[in-house]
């Protein structure tokens, strides 16, 4: 056994589910963030002129895409070599302080710096709070506290959605309901700031650092057992991640484009989209996660997920196929391929290069998007099927590479799989 896993052993038992949702808040804001900022920009791009390839560019760069990704790499890094708390504590307030320049912004060089600053924050603090959450929860039930982190995601876009709804169109307000949406999520950053400052650091990460050894080079993730976990994590979240970060840009804009939908009916999908998300991860991820097979419970969503994207490649769009569509994916995703790449991602590396592998795979992942989506708007206005299609392969190839490589750590240790992965070296 390596050096790194025989100091990995601190053996938490005790339930911490204040810090798991402190940490969790990390989701609601990236999601929100992903979600507010893609309403704002349709209204900011008539009162400020913003061309197509600047509406590309700020959304490639933004929080749904590279400028997370970088963030995430940076971050990830700097977690390990520096703690869990130092970064996931700040970079909330330099995420408010972006957020604030969206609500504030004039001009357009300012909704761009806003959008960088946001994604750079939001992707720092994700290895961080993933990192922490799994060190801390007892190991009988890290897959459980992962899942809170997953409800919040889905949280995210359904309280941003409905305040945008109420706000810009009910209300009447306009671009200053769009302001209103990102003014709340500067109060949540700063409401983090504030109290994370009483959290500890991770228990297990300090244990690295007082036992005085040198932590493996970053060299040792790219060789190995480590290299097959960041292909495989890399696989699975990528192609599904092409999927979500597609068809949660365009699904709205068809569904009102083709008729299928009126702008309320639109929202309305959406929200009970995240919303059955959040239904499965509490009732099937949450309560089974940590006494079944993990293969065969990510299987079930990924299949199913395959089916209920297939329908809008297969069928006219109607009423009937988009609700049956939207509740496939929607509930099937609850314990799909995000649950467990969060999951994973922390349970197949050690403690001293846990958050640098994570904030990696999330870097290729995020960044991957940013550069396939300059292609989508191509695609959709050519042939809506024919990127039905393109969606449904991508969660396909995430379904089968889950299937040859996706592990089964249920009810294990961290350092147990650490020894795991050791043996079979």
């Amino acid at each position: 056994m390596s050096q790194v896993e025989i100091v990995d052993n601190p053996h938490i038992e005790q339930d911490n589910w204040k810090a798991t949702i402190l940490a969790g808040l990390a989701n609601y804001i990236d999601s929100g963030s992903i979600v507010s900022g893609a309403a704002a920009l349709a209204l900011w791009q008539s009162l400020y002129g913003l061309s197509d390839n600047l509406l590309g560019l700020i959304a490639a760069f933004g929080p749904n895409a590279i400028g997370a990704g970088v963030g995430a790499m940076i971050g990830g890094w700097l977690c390990d070599k520096l703690g869990r708390k130092r970064i996931y504590q700040y970079d909330m307030l330099v995420y408010a302080i972006g957020m604030t320049v969206l609500v504030f912004a004039v001009a357009p060089w300012m909704i761009v710096l806003g959008f960088v600053i946001v994604g750079l924050a939001v992707g720092a603090d994700i290895p961080a709070s993933w990192s922490l959450i799994a060190e801390e929860a007892p190991d009988e039930r890290r897959g459980k506290h992962s899942g809170v982190a997953q409800i919040l995601w889905n949280l995210g876009p359904v309280v941003v959605l409905l305040m945008s709804l109420f706000l810009t169109d009910l209300m009447g307000l306009g671009e200053l309901g769009a302001r209103l949406v990102f003014a709340h999520l500067v109060v949540v950053a700063l409401g983090l700031t504030f109290l994370r400052r009483k959290m500890r650091e991770s228990r297990r990460w300090e244990e690295t650092q007082e036992a005085g050894f040198t932590p493996p080079p970053l060299s040792a993730l790219f060789k190995g057992r480590y290299a097959v976990s960041i292909a495989g994590l890399v696989g699975i979240y990528g192609f599904w991640n092409l999927w979500a970060g597609t068809n949660g840009l365009f699904f709205p804009y068809l569904m009102e484009t083709l008729g299928v939908a009126t702008h309320s009916q639109s929202i309305a999908l959406q929200c009970l989209n995240f919303f059955l998300g959040m239904v499965a991860n509490y009732v099937i991820f949450m309560k089974f996660v940590d006494r079944v097979s993990h293969k065969a419970m990510f299987m079930v969503s990924a299949v199913m997920q395959v089916i209920g994207m297939s329908l809008l490649a297969l069928f006219p769009l109607t009423v009937p196929v988009v609700i049956a569509h939207v509740f496939l994916l929607g509930f099937f995703q609850g314990f799909g391929a995000q649950s467990f790449f969060q999951l994973w991602s922390a349970e197949m590396f050690p403690t001293a290069l846990r958050s640098t592998a994570q904030g990696l795979c999330f870097a290729i992942v995020r960044i991957t998007l940013g550069v396939f989506s300059f292609f989508v708007p191509m695609l959709a206005s050519a042939d809506f099927t024919v990127l039905a299609w393109i969606l449904t392969g991508f969660l396909a190839i995430s379904a089968l590479i889950g299937w040859l490589w996706a592990p089964n750590n249920a009810g294990k240790s961290l350092e147990d799989i650490q020894c795991e992965q050791q043996a079979a070296a």
